[in-house]
This record gives structure tokens, sequence and C-alpha cells, in this order.
């Protein structure tokens, strides 16, 4: 047991606002697609909306695994499209403060579902508040949403130069969203880069665009996920299209690359990183 090396990504952005829980829901269910067996962990640990989102009803959330009170496996509930749902902890209390033996159990907790799963999709919150920087520096890999707005540019900025200056953290992907056409995202992603270039030293990786589109305020008025509502739609194909390219990111043959070093690095933060 826990050898199996899965796919972590954060979806974070630094601005409330920007779709990250859209991209993280929809991309899921586009990896999902591709036959990956895929887990979205809501990381809102104040303002959980993934089951909002989708219209699903929760009775346990993370909360009472860390408190003992179930486990892991009693919390998952089914989304669309074969998915797994881990809904948020309510309530503020940081990942950070857990005693030992609420690390121990929730370590526990997450390696016996390793084997069963290869992707493994962290919803964050919006801000760099500590519950967002703690899973953004424990995911492997780091999925920025980004829109064309002065101030998405700013905290994404912000976020970056936080996690680079005080955690060393290098490489972001980034990921245009509601942009109206192809060209307006890879400007935005060139905006970003260009301040990024001249004052840190951090190499972004443009994932691609997803489109302005009307069918996204539809799915979420039908609390369904654009891609299981509208699978036609531009918004959908271009979900598919990223999907694909995440597909093909490597999984590292370091303990960065497995469920238990996600969680022991969430819970215990200096923990350091595998070279």
């Amino acid at each position: 047991m826990g050898m199996h090396p899965v796919q972590v990504i954060a979806v974070t952005g630094g601005k409330g606002g920007v779709g990250k829980t859209n991209v993280s829901v929809n991309l899921a269910l586009a990896l999902a697609d591709l036959g990956r067996r895929v887990m979205l962990l809501d990381a809102d640990l104040g303002l959980a909306n993934v089951d909002v989102l989708l219209g699903l009803s929760v009775k346990r959330t993370l909360a009472d695994v860390i408190e003992g009170e179930c486990d892991l496996r009693d919390v998952i509930i089914q989304g669309p499209g074969g998915i797994r749902i881990v809904p948020a902890a309510s309530g503020t209390q940081s990942m950070v403060q857990l005693s030992p033996m609420q690390h121990a159990g929730l370590i526990q907790a997450f390696s016996e579902i390793g084997d069963n799963l290869d992707v493994l999709i962290v919803d964050t919150a919006a801000g760099i508040g500590d519950s967002v920087i703690s899973f953004v520096r424990a995911a492997q890999e780091v999925l920025l949403v980004v829109t064309d707005e002065p101030t998405s540019i700013t905290d994404a900025y912000a976020l970056i130069k936080l996690l680079n200056r005080d955690y060393g953290m290098n490489r972001f992907r980034v990921l245009a969203n509601m942009a109206h056409t192809p060209q307006e995202g890879r400007n935005l992603y060139a905006k970003l880069t260009k301040v990024t270039d001249r004052f840190l030293d951090v190499a972004l990786q443009y994932v691609g665009v997803i489109p302005y589109d009307e069918s996204v305020r539809k799915a979420v008025q039908k609390q369904r996920a654009v891609y299981e509502a509208y699978p036609r739609s531009k918004c959908s194909l271009a979900f598919k299209a990223v999907a694909q390219k995440v597909d093909t990111w490597p999984l590292p043959a370091n303990p960065r690359g497995h469920l238990e070093f996600f969680v022991e690095r969430l819970v215990r933060p200096t923990v350091d990183t595998p070279a």
C-alpha cells in the first residue's frame, strides 16, 4: 500500500471570482472522461462550495474525519462522471494546527484510498491565507487560474511572489479563464510573465485558455457542471483539451508524487521537498 503515484494538482489564483471551483470541477470531469480515477478535494475551509455548485447533499465533511468521528470513505460522495468528492471541513480550523494524533489519522485516511486513485484535484480558497498556502505547497502541481482583470493579475503575482520568496517554489502552470479570444488568453499570460521575469526567479508554463461561455452560467443555475450539462459547448471542449494536456504531465518517482507525502506535507509544513 502507498506506493501508487497520485497526481496532486492544486487549483488556485489568489483573487476570488476567477472561476477556480468551476475549473476544478470541470477539469476533474474531463480527466475522468480520459479514464482517470479522479478525486476532488474541496479545500475551502471557510466557504465550501463544490457541493453547492453540483447540487449534492453533504452529511459529513473532512472535519468529521479530522475529529475521528468517521473514516474518509464515509465522507466521500459520488459526483457526476464518476468523480469522487471530499467536502470541505466547515469552520476555520487550520490544517497546520492539528494534533499529532489528528495528523496521523489524516495521513492514514488518505493513504488507504491512494491505490484507487490517479488524480487528486485540490480546489483552494481565495486569497493567500495560511490554509491556501499549505495546500498549494503540499501539491505536486500548481495550476494558477487568472482572468483578464488587473486585480486578478496583481493577486496572482502576489501569490507567486509569496510562494517563491518564502517557500522556494519556482514552477507554476497558468490557465487563462473566461477569455473572449484565444489571443486574449495568451496576452494575459504574457502580462503575468513580463512581471515575474523581471522581479522573480520563477518559470511559468501556459496550460491554455478556457473561453467565456454563457453555458457556464446556465449550468451553474442548474447546479450542474458545464462539462456534463453542455458537453459540446466551447467551454467544455476547451476543458477537454486542457485535460489532455494535464494528462501528459509527468508523475515523479520521488515521494512528492505520492498521496501520503501530500498529506504529510500538508499537516507538517516543515517537511522538506525531495530533490
